[in-house]
């Protein structure tokens, strides 16, 4: 990782492609993925740089993507949903792995849970998470358990983000998922930003800073990204003061 101090981003211009993660990035981290909270204004906000950017604006998160069209509904934007298992382009079309057999991973977390009632088990399309928020002391029980149920796997990996570990499908990621929205309209061409908040998102940012696009790291940690917000209030007030006026209050009108 790059020791250098991150900078504050650019603005974006009319010729950008903008990719954001959810979860610490739009909306801050909460207790259990049920309990984050949207900002007032960000639906909003979103549909204006939507308009702006002629379309090339796409969620990229861990979440599922009924997951984020529930919390920004009725924005159904472009998305890439379980680190690019799922990924809906901009004509709305859906692009799904086949999901792997992962009954028994369910049945290990599950049991886990069942022991240490602080964990939370999460079902996706195609992975099991294991969020120990509530529990920060049993990460590295959480690590070794699922950490050696998956090393016989090929297929599968460990992905481990803030306070959660997930089993996925291995091979994807969200910096995939970005490359496969830069080779379709009405994103190719255009110059990406891409901002996120987790070791989950460096993958983004080894995408778009070859493409000679912009990484945003938001909050503390080591990155490969070269700019930096503080946070997602930080991120809110970016990308309203990036928004030219003319464009500003347009998606609260709808």
């Amino acid at each position: 990782m790059p020791t250098s101090t991150p900078k504050a981003p650019p603005p974006l211009t009319a010729d950008s492609a903008l990719f954001l993660d959810f979860d610490g990035t739009l909306v801050a981290l909460a207790e259990t993925p049920e309990a984050i909270e949207v900002p007032s204004g960000l639906v909003g906000l979103l549909t204006d740089l939507h308009d702006w950017l002629g379309g090339a604006v796409a969620i990229v998160s861990g979440r599922q993507i009924d997951m984020l069209d529930r919390f920004l509904a009725p924005l159904r934007l472009p998305s890439g949903g379980e680190h690019g298992v799922q990924r809906r382009d901009a004509q709305g079309k859906m692009r799904e792995q086949p999901p792997p057999d992962l009954t028994l991973v369910l049945d290990v977390a599950n049991r886990l849970a069942g022991e240490y009632p602080d964990l939370l088990v999460e079902r996706k399309h195609a992975a099991v998470a294991l969020h120990y928020r509530r529990a920060p002391q049993l990460e590295s029980l959480c690590h070794r358990v699922l950490a050696d149920l998956v090393s016989p796997w090929p297929g599968l990996e460990l992905l481990h983000g803030k306070s959660v570990f997930e089993v996925k499908p291995a091979g994807v990621n969200k910096g995939v998922a970005i490359a496969a929205f830069m080779q379709e309209a009405p994103f190719a061409g255009r110059t990406p930003f891409f901002a996120g908040d987790d070791t989950t998102d460096e993958t983004g940012f080894a995408a778009v800073q070859p493409m000679g696009g912009v990484a945003i790291k938001v909050g503390s940690g080591e990155t490969l990204a070269r700019h930096h917000l503080e946070s997602p209030k930080a991120v809110f007030e970016w990308l309203a003061s990036v928004l030219p006026a003319s464009q500003q209050g347009q998606g609260n009108q709808q």
